[in-house]
């Protein structure tokens, strides 16, 4: 009776050697976290293990079996399959006729990113009784902040609610940046990791000041609004950036509004972080349905002048900053 398959996938951190391990999903750093850990495991229970990694653009015919076959001095092995999305028609070939007949002392790790080439042969894997890594990619303002808490108390320090979001708003809009940026505050600071820690080290990137101007517009802050937005455009900060991140700071405004009316949970159904809920609902007092209409058009305007629809994109995204911060005030 063949293995059955697992009923559910656990996360890169939890990935283990197994006789095939199946590590499905586009998020690049986790996938290769997730490998680096079966590897490093596998080394722990037998330092003398043998990694082969076979590339599947370009594969050869027989390149499977030969990394599979017994060795002479029976050294364990650990082979792993990289972008299986990228696999040429040998490869697949190759790995489904590996699949009917497995090596009982070889580690195989299968890397696929979820494309539609290769998916047929990652789903073998998987009923063949695979280990499941999940290493699907982290879009979700939500997830970004849980990475972002997981990372630091790995690395046995703590962040705060203010720090995670300054630093989801600086980094967060690619993964392994995020990444680094934990692993420089953990290397640079000591004690609880702070917004005002993150502003030190990443205040100057546009994502922050983009978002620093948007929060003082939503708030009704004019005269900050627009000196920090004249700073950023002086500092040579791109409009569209700009624009961008008030946008943003409206999108969640209304999703918010829209979830306390209709029985949605912002954080699990939209994806929302909880800080940017709590937030959105203080900020939402202020506002009227008018009024956000009235900043949602204005931004909107902003948006398509900014990118070439007007003249002047610094008059554009200053116009749209004064009428949303003027809106926000107007009950």
């Amino acid at each position: 009776m063949p293995p059955r398959a697992r009923t559910a996938a656990v996360p890169w951190d939890q990935a283990e050697p197994a006789p095939l391990v199946l590590v499905t999903g586009g998020e690049a750093l986790l996938a290769e976290r997730a490998v680096t850990r079966v590897v490093e495991r596998a080394r722990e229970q037998d330092p003398s293990l043998d990694v082969i990694r076979l590339q599947s653009a370009g594969y050869e015919a027989g390149r499977l079996r030969v990394a599979t076959s017994p060795s002479l001095f029976d050294e364990p092995r650990l082979v792993v399959v990289e972008a299986l999305e990228q696999a040429t028609d040998a490869l697949l070939a190759d790995l489904s006729a590996y699949l009917a007949e497995p090596s009982s002392d070889v580690v195989l790790v299968v890397r696929h990113s979820g494309a539609p080439r290769g998916r047929k042969v990652a789903d073998a894997v998987k009923a063949a009784g695979a280990l499941v890594v999940a290493a699907d990619a982290v879009k979700r303002d939500a997830d970004k902040s849980a990475f972002v808490t997981d990372e630091i108390r790995r690395a046995g320090r703590r962040i705060d609610a203010g720090g995670v979001r300054a630093l989801v708003e600086a980094c967060g809009s690619d993964l392994r940046e995020l990444a680094a940026a934990c692993a420089q505050l953990v290397a640079d600071t000591t004690g609880p990791i702070t917004a005002d820690i993150v502003a030190r080290y990443h205040g100057g990137r546009v994502e922050a000041t983009g978002f620093r101007v948007a929060d003082a517009a939503v708030e009704g802050r004019t005269g900050e609004a627009v000196a920090l937005l004249r700073h950023a455009l002086a500092t040579g900060v791109d409009p569209v950036p700009l624009v961008a991140a008030v946008a943003a700071k409206l999108r969640t405004l209304v999703k918010v509004g829209a979830a306390r009316g209709s029985g949605l949970d912002p954080v699990r159904d939209l994806g929302l972080a909880q800080w940017q809920v709590d937030r959105a609902r203080r900020e939402l007092a202020r506002w009227t349905p008018e009024g956000l209409a009235t900043a949602i058009a204005a931004v909107a305007q902003a948006d398509a002048e900014v990118k070439g629809a007007g003249r002047d994109p610094v008059y554009a995204v200053e116009r749209a900053v004064l009428t949303v911060a003027q809106a926000a005030g107007a009950r």
